[in-house]
């Protein structure tokens, strides 16, 4: 039996992933659910500490062990659950199914490798590719990323390229398994405004072309209303909305959602003081009984403080956590 064609490629049910540490019990992903379709771009949003990034790691079987520990849900792969797959079964998904970009290449790259070390390293694993063959791949996978003298960059070392250069080849080692799914953590953080436009443009053109879908962290809205089609935004360690891009933008429905919008400047109007939130999110070692953001939230009510806000459908595809739509 044939899945649909708009069939979630990725789907992520009330994802747990707990910390056990001396500090306590940490709750830094806490029942996150979205969904990936193939070709589509979902931005994952929000302040650093939300658990942007620990939800992407966890869906990969990559959360910091041993104190990082999935207690619950579900990540769907084609209708798989990777939870229930064995180390070894897992490592079949990363990188030739499901692939990482990471948001530091001076970290996600190897110092003491050349370029062309790295890039064989997937080849070999996924595409079973060897000698002329595997360095001909290596060459075409930067000519894609667009890398000037890629035959010669491959006898390169991370340090005597640019950071433009390492995103690129960063991009070129996640892409060389023809993985269903990119997951762009930050790709974009370290590049200059210039750099970081042509690197978009490019990754947007790929996924056109391989109709790859995309799961892009951030928290530049800028980035999100150049790349993606659908956002989830995520705060204290849940997301408390999802929205297609133009209905975000236009009608958000969470506090949350509209202070950051807020928060970024106009450049088409005239000086004015920047808008900040006020106050700073919650530890996930001590999260609130009622709603994370009740604190800092301008609307807040006495029910927001007792309980928990539960996920509402305010409209087709819109959906929040916040008692106001209740």
């Amino acid at each position: 039996m044939t899945e649909p064609r708009d069939a979630p490629v990725l789907e992520v049910r009330d994802l747990r992933t707990y910390l056990y540490t001396q500090r306590g019990l940490g709750k830094a992903v806490d029942g996150v659910s979205f969904a990936l379709r193939p070709g589509e771009t979902l931005g994952l949003v929000g302040e650093s500490g939300c658990g942007k990034s620990m939800t992407a790691l966890s869906v990969l079987g990559l959360q910091p062990r041993p104190a990082a520990r999935i207690v619950g849900g579900q990540v769907l792969f084609r209708g798989e659950n990777l939870l229930e797959k064995t180390p070894r079964e897992l490592r079949r998904y990363r990188g030739r199914r499901i692939a990482l970009i990471l948001q530091d290449p001076m970290t996600a790259l190897n110092p003491v490798f050349t370029i062309l070390n790295q890039i064989a390293e997937p080849l070999r694993l996924h595409r079973r590719l060897r000698g002329s063959r595997l360095r001909a791949r290596a060459v075409e996978l930067l000519q894609l990323l667009r890398i000037p003298a890629a035959e010669q960059r491959l006898g390169s070392y991370p340090h005597q390229l640019s950071g433009g250069t390492r995103q690129r080849v960063v991009g070129a080692i996640a892409l060389s398994g023809g993985p269903e799914v990119l997951i762009a953590d930050e790709p974009t953080t370290a590049l200059d405004v210039t750099v970081q436009a042509a690197y978009l443009a490019l990754l947007k053109e790929i996924q056109r072309s391989a109709r790859v879908a995309i799961l892009f962290i951030t928290h530049d809205f800028g980035v999100v209303a150049r790349m993606c089609d659908r956002v989830a935004v995520m705060y204290g360690g849940k997301v408390v909305e999802t929205a297609a891009i133009g209905d975000l933008f236009d009608r958000p429905a969470h506090p949350y959602t509209e202070a950051l919008l807020r928060s970024v400047p106009d450049l088409r109007r005239a000086r004015q003081r920047l808008v900040s939130i006020e106050g700073q999110p919650p530890s996930i070692f001590n999260l609130p009984e009622g709603c994370s953001f009740a604190s800092r939230c301008p609307d807040v009510m006495p029910r927001c403080r007792a309980e928990p806000p539960p996920e509402i459908e305010i409209r087709p595809g819109h959906r929040t956590r916040c008692w106001k739509h209740a």
